[in-house]
């Protein structure tokens, strides 16, 4: 439901946005690494308008997604630790005796009843 939502909502207007900027913008332009000699056929690369209007939104995209990937690696980091914490103690409670030893044993469990055992 919610997938189909998207994809009429935001998508398709977005897709009629995309192919009516294409179509107006079908002009070559000529775009140039060397801005001191500007007509130097060897830097310069001529292609239709909507082409590096694509390639400049799918740059910021990719740098977009780099730059939030690497702003939650401490989340990423965060959660590892903590998985490797939960595995160490559900190792740990797996090795103690379901039974308590000594006096503590004839008057029961004092904290409720014993932990289930994970399911890995």
């Amino acid at each position: 439901m919610f997938n189909r939502f998207m994809l009429i909502v935001v998508f398709v207007p977005l897709a009629i946005i995309l192919i009516a900027l294409a179509v107006a913008n079908r002009d070559l332009v000529a775009f140039t690494l060397d801005p001191f000699n500007p007509g130097n056929p060897k830097l310069t690369l001529t292609l239709p308008l909507f082409i590096f209007l694509f390639l400049a939104l799918a740059i910021g995209m990719v740098v977009g997604s780099l730059a939030t990937w690497v702003k939650q690696g401490r989340y990423r980091k965060l959660a590892r630790q903590r998985g490797v914490e939960a595995e160490n103690l559900r190792q740990a409670v797996s090795r103690t005796p379901s039974a308590p030893q000594g006096p503590a044993a004839a008057q029961g469990p004092a904290h409720g009843p014993a932990l289930p055992k994970p399911t890995t």
